[in-house]
């Protein structure tokens, strides 16, 4: 029974993985057909339009809360659905889905940074050690392999837009992490996406009305579908059956196979093309992220206890 329960957990946290995935090919694979503020506000407004039956009832009973915690819950669609999701869309124009992917891996470490800094966590040699791993690994990215390259400035423009990104999604994580605890979590991702799409909404009629307009072919409309359902919806919900069946921890290392997702994805759809150092950056991020989330003997059995 067990052994069910941990491979459909597995397989919730792998459905998930492999659905975000493809947001890095469509923001990399639609670059030039629509604009990244357009792209992100269709996402979001078809993701609330979808999620809005089975949010609905939810959400009325919570209204209280969620008139009380609007301000909390402004903050946190602007961050992790308005800004962040834009910043991907927009890096997909100069960067390659992989190296997005990649990139994004490093969330972590600025979640550990922020919980130093206004949290007060301590900073061990451990935690240092993984820090100056996963640099090392972002540097093998940005450099193509080539430490010497970044002397001569020949950095994806797209590069530090997701480091900005995943930098957003620690500050939105820290959010959803000190969430109202009468407020459920439907409710909560109902509200960030319907909100997030209103703040996007006046960008992308600006957008439509200052440059071509969008051409809505099959696959830029399947694309679109996709972002919102497979990788909003479905997604959403996969991970959150995958962090019941197995915990946090366990479906956090599925994760960590986005890369490889992403990677096999954009080499199949859109003929990017993989090199070693993407192998050597991914290692040295994982590992680095293992190194920090390593747990000694004495929290092991702290825990147990």
């Amino acid at each position: 029974m067990k052994n069910n329960k941990f491979l459909i957990g597995m397989g919730f946290a792998l459905l998930a993985t492999a659905f975000w995935s493809g947001n890095f090919v469509v923001s990399r694979g639609l670059s030039e057909s629509i604009h990244p503020f357009s792209l992100a506000f269709y996402r979001w407004f078809m993701a609330s339009l979808i999620f809005t039956p089975f949010a609905i009832k939810s959400v009325k009973k919570e209204w209280s809360i969620i008139k009380k915690r609007f301000p909390y819950l402004f903050i946190t669609a602007l961050l992790g659905v308005s800004i962040f999701n834009t910043l991907i869309y927009f890096a997909g124009r100069s960067t390659t889905a992989v190296n997005m992917s990649l990139i994004m891996l490093t969330f972590p470490i600025f979640i550990l940074l922020i919980s130093i800094l206004f949290f007060k966590e301590r900073l061990g040699l451990k935690k240092i050690l993984g820090i100056l791993v996963v640099l090392s690994g972002v540097i093998s990215i940005a450099s193509q392999g080539h430490p010497s390259n970044l002397l001569d400035l020949t950095l994806n423009e797209g590069d530090p837009l997701m480091l900005l990104a995943a930098f957003m999604f620690a500050v939105h994580s820290h959010l959803i992490k000190n969430k109202d605890k009468q407020m459920s979590i439907i409710t909560l991702q109902y509200s960030t996406f319907a909100i997030g799409a209103i703040l996007l909404l006046p960008f992308h009629l600006w957008v439509s009305n200052t440059s071509q307009e969008v051409v809505f072919t099959l696959p830029i409309i399947g694309s679109i579908l996709y972002i919102a359902v497979c990788a909003s919806l479905v997604s959403f919900l996969s991970w959150n059956k995958a962090i019941e069946k197995i915990g946090a921890v366990s479906a956090g290392m599925i994760y960590y196979l986005l890369p490889l997702f992403s990677g096999l994805v954009a080499f199949i759809l859109l003929g990017e093309k993989l090199h070693f150092y993407h192998l050597i950056s991914g290692l040295l991020i994982v590992s680095g992220i293992l190194i920090i989330n390593r747990k000694s003997k004495k929290q092991v059995i702290s825990q147990k206890l």
